[in-house]
């Protein structure tokens, strides 16, 4: 099942080479071409009614369900999220660190399970919100409003600016993994079982669920709210907070966003150093995900952990942080 609103071309060869650390180098200069809202129907209509249904699956969760039953699906939740978190966007668009096959395989697994669309297509198109964040080029541009960057972004074809730049990049490291190919070439009927089809026979089967509550709880509410849980990073966690390591940038620290999505909204922090597995300064500040990784570098499948030093985090607050100093302060603390 491809993600409503995708609409990528193929990007093997002929594209400019970068290399892994320059991904998410962000690039400021704003984006002036004329651009008309084109509307994808097919993908209002889609969410539209996937949100009546998840409707009723919140419903059916307060008067009728099953306390395994909501207790599984919020197990799937933490699940799904870490298929994101974990796998899709620190693992595989920003490198952050290594997973050894049968990790790579669960996080794959995990992937399937949120069904937000395959890796590779996340991959570039995250690639490409970190180089151009706030432009045109940026798929879930935050300067084009809340509802865009949440959810908007989808319901559109996208700006002209997104294609074009998305051709400057090189993704061979993502077109090259044959596990990823494997997971973009069957990601429709495997996401389809993982997603709502296992959701829904667990509790049937094992205690006795109604089969309608068990696929409108467990699958579609548990899927819409995973979905919006995520979306937050780039909507919410654009546009409220503070900003202790970039002033100048877009991305805020949202504990809110970052409680629901297990880790991510220390956002003003991730834009800052994207390629930190953490993706916070404090690590464990209600930061499920990197938990997550840290017990699977303890067993040997994940490795290569990259974390930015105490003193590079504290330069870079002291430069241009909210709090920075004046240039004459700075200088006199760096003894210049």
């Amino acid at each position: 099942m491809k993600r409503f609103g995708d609409d990528h071309a193929d990007f093997n060869g002929n594209v400019a080479k970068v290399t892994p650390d320059q991904f998410c180098q962000p690039e400021t200069e704003k984006m002036t071409e004329p651009y008309k809202f084109r509307i994808k129907w097919k993908n209002v209509a889609a969410y539209f009614f996937l949100h009546l249904g998840a409707l009723y699956g919140l419903y059916l969760a307060i008067t009728k369900a099953m306390w395994p039953t909501l207790i599984w699906a919020y197990c799937l939740y933490i699940i799904g999220v870490l298929g994101i978190t974990a796998g899709v966007h620190r693992l595989w668009s920003h490198r952050a660190y290594k997973a050894k096959a049968p990790l790579r395989v669960i996080l794959i697994i995990f992937n399937w399970l949120a069904l937000q669309n395959y890796i590779i297509d996340w991959v570039s198109e995250h690639r490409v919100h970190h180089k151009f964040s706030e432009t045109d080029a940026d798929p879930y541009n935050a300067a084009r409003g809340l509802f865009f960057s949440h959810i908007g972004w989808l319901m559109v074809h996208k700006h002209p600016e997104f294609t074009k730049k998305l051709q400057t990049m090189d993704f061979s490291d993502i077109y090259q993994d044959k596990m990823l190919d494997f997971q973009r070439k069957f990601y429709r009927p495997i996401g389809a079982f993982f997603c709502f089809v296992v959701p829904t026979v667990i509790p049937v089967y094992f205690w006795n669920e109604n089969a309608l509550t068990a696929f409108a709880v467990a699958g579609l509410f548990r899927y819409v709210w995973t979905l919006h849980c995520t979306w937050s990073i780039n909507s919410f966690a654009h546009m409220f907070g503070n900003r202790p390591y970039d002033k100048k940038i877009a991305s805020r620290q949202n504990f809110t966003a970052n409680f629901w999505a297990l880790g991510e909204g220390w956002h003003n922090y991730h834009h800052v150093f994207p390629n930190d597995y953490r993706a916070a300064e404090f690590p464990y500040a209600f930061n499920f995900t990197t938990m997550f990784i840290d017990f699977f570098a303890y067993i040997g499948w994940a490795y290569d952990l990259k974390a930015v030093s105490k003193e590079l985090i504290e330069h870079r607050k002291l430069r241009t942080g909210e709090k920075s100093q004046t240039h004459d302060q700075a200088a006199l603390v760096n003894g210049y």
